[in-house]
């Protein structure tokens, strides 16, 4: 950088400052945004990454939510410009942002566009992380069903089940075996046997109506999934046509494990595909859309609400 593009920062920054002790807040976030655009037409992205990530600091200590979400915005999208980034480092940096942002409209691009770049950064456990972190923020700001969604992407199995059993206290008490059942058999339609196993074993092992980890358990869809995770280590198609068929009645409780249950026969066990009939088109296509949801990382409108976690 030239001395006089040095200087003409200097003097942007210092004015910047002033305008934020003096409570200009919309004067110093378009000074930011001036700042952006001069730092990535000099490609000086080492620079403008930490311009941002400080500037979306400073706002939030002044309460500005939606301008530093702005920031936030900016510094993920200039993120993949940087050479040698270390990027965990840097997907722990914006999960912090987006805790401190909290529960504001405008993070729900942030949290998208976090998802996006962790997706494509080539690296698993970097996309994990992310939706780890993610989960965890909405968990603790009582959001469990979006949390939910996060969770399963995340392969975080035993903090998955914590919240599940959380989740399922805001439902009947028959119902605890379905909370857990259903998130198991996404994972395995995920092909996630070794979290789909670490969630079920956390799940029934805490749960206080349940408190065991081998059956027989009192509620027989327990005992169902408990042996489906044994099965899959056999890889055999007969043991899983004899589970199914001796525990129909805990299966139809919900018309989806029939559909979660084809495609768990189909990845572990080379069961033929089902072809969809006229009558079950419309049902195998919501199926497929959530499969492609939950692959996308894409985000579902849910209702908030409010629990302690558990220890």
């Amino acid at each position: 950088m030239s001395a006089k593009s040095s200087g003409g920062v200097s003097r942007v920054l210092a004015k910047l400052s002033l305008s934020l002790d003096n409570g200009n807040y919309y004067e110093a976030h378009q000074m930011y945004r001036t700042l952006y655009y001069r730092y990535s037409t000099q490609k000086k992205y080492d620079e403008l990454i930490n311009l941002l990530y400080d500037g979306s600091n400073k706002l939030l200590e002044y309460d500005q939510k939606p301008s530093a979400t702005d920031l936030s915005i900016l510094l993920v999208d200039s993120l993949d410009k940087v050479e040698n980034l270390d990027k965990e480092k840097w997907v722990k940096n914006i999960g912090g942002l987006m805790r401190k942002i909290g529960q504001i409209v405008e993070r729900e691009t942030l949290l998208a566009k976090a998802v996006k770049w962790a997706a494509l950064s080539g690296s698993d456990s970097l996309k994990h992380q992310m939706h780890q972190i993610i989960a965890s923020i909405l968990w603790d700001e009582g959001n469990l069903e979006q949390a939910k969604h996060h969770f399963i992407l995340s392969k975080d199995g035993p903090e998955f089940a914590k919240m599940l059993i959380q989740l399922s206290s805001r439902g009947y008490a028959k119902e605890v075996d379905l909370f857990i059942a259903h998130a198991v058999l996404q994972q395995l339609c995920m092909k996630d046997k070794d979290t789909a196993g670490q969630t079920f074993e956390t799940y029934t092992k805490y749960h206080p109506k349940i408190a065991a980890t081998q059956p027989p358990f009192t509620l027989p869809l327990l005992n169902f999934i408990y042996f489906l995770l044994k099965a899959i280590e056999t890889g055999k198609l007969a043991m899983f046509k004899t589970l199914c068929e001796l525990y129909k009645t805990s299966i139809d409780r919900d018309p989806a494990y029939q559909k979660y249950l084809e495609k768990v026969g189909i990845l572990f066990f080379g069961a033929p595909v089902v072809r969809q009939g006229p009558s079950g088109g419309i049902f195998g296509d919501l199926i497929n859309q959530l499969f492609q949801g939950l692959d996308e990382g894409g985000q579902e409108d849910e209702e908030n609400g409010s629990d302690d976690r558990l220890d």
